[in-house]
């Protein structure tokens, strides 16, 4: 197989070799491209995101029409019997658990990038539930994917419209799932509003998420969904996780 070579100009080799030696073999690669902003341009940031594969949640963009539409990245599609998510460290998909019982992910399942529910997402949540001590879960915002295709492997992007989502809480820390469609979706694109949405996919994935952290034997975790909340209020919760975002992250923007 033949394999192209990326040629560089004299003053772009120049410039990549003041990066740090340290920078090109470690996985946060890309997080320390992000932080050198001052001192390197955007363009060479989008070379070495040609270079090099991007983290996840720091490197792939949430799409410049967020909330409306927002990039997801898939960690696992219905056919899984392990769960999988992003190891934060390396950005690759790491197994989690085994699925204990025999109930799947009954749709497209992963995270939306840059956002991180801190703050802001934990306080809208203790706002809407009336507990003041519930915080964010430290992670970056889960999104589902209602999709007629059969999508065989996650660690995959796609394009994705918030119809609505889950207020679940899991420990007294706001856990939102963010429910979407995938944009062009000739079964589910057309759904605007999660009321729009057929009730017994709606009640699946809730049944989902209020059973797949139980283990048999160590009794039943704190988890609940006290609310399903509309396309409106799925926007405004993206919004305060990406301000929670820039907010833990502020040297990744460029």
């Amino acid at each position: 197989m033949r394999v192209s070579k990326v040629r560089l100009s004299p003053e772009r080799r120049k410039s990549l070799r003041s990066l740090s030696p340290v920078s090109f073999s470690s996985p946060h690669f890309a997080c320390f491209v992000m932080k050198s902003s001052q001192q390197h341009s955007r363009a060479n940031l989008n070379l070495m995101k040609l270079l090099f594969k991007p983290h996840p949640w720091h490197g792939i963009e949430i799409g410049e029409d967020a909330p409306e539409r927002v990039i997801a990245f898939i960690e696992i599609v219905p056919n899984d019997t392990l769960k999988y998510e992003i190891d934060k460290a390396s950005g690759y998909l790491k197994v989690d658990r085994p699925q204990r019982f025999s109930n799947v992910c009954p749709a497209l399942y992963g995270l939306i990038p840059q956002t991180y529910c801190g703050e802001g997402v934990g306080a809208f949540c203790a706002e809407k539930v009336g507990r003041a001590t519930i915080i964010g879960d430290g992670d970056p915002l889960d999104i589902c994917v209602l999709a007629e295709k059969n999508i065989p492997h996650g660690d995959l992007i796609l394009e994705a419209l918030p119809i609505g989502g889950f207020r679940m809480i899991d420990d007294n820390e706001a856990d939102d799932k963010i429910i979407a469609v995938m944009k062009g979706d000739a079964v589910y694109g057309d759904i605007k509003d999660i009321s729009d949405c057929p009730e017994d996919v709606v009640e699946r994935l809730r049944h989902y998420f209020l059973t797949y952290k139980s283990i048999p034997g160590k009794g039943k975790k704190s988890v609940e969904i006290p609310h399903v909340y509309g396309r409106e209020e799925a926007y405004e919760v993206i919004r305060r996780s990406q301000d929670d975002y820039w907010s833990k992250f502020p040297y990744f923007e460029v």
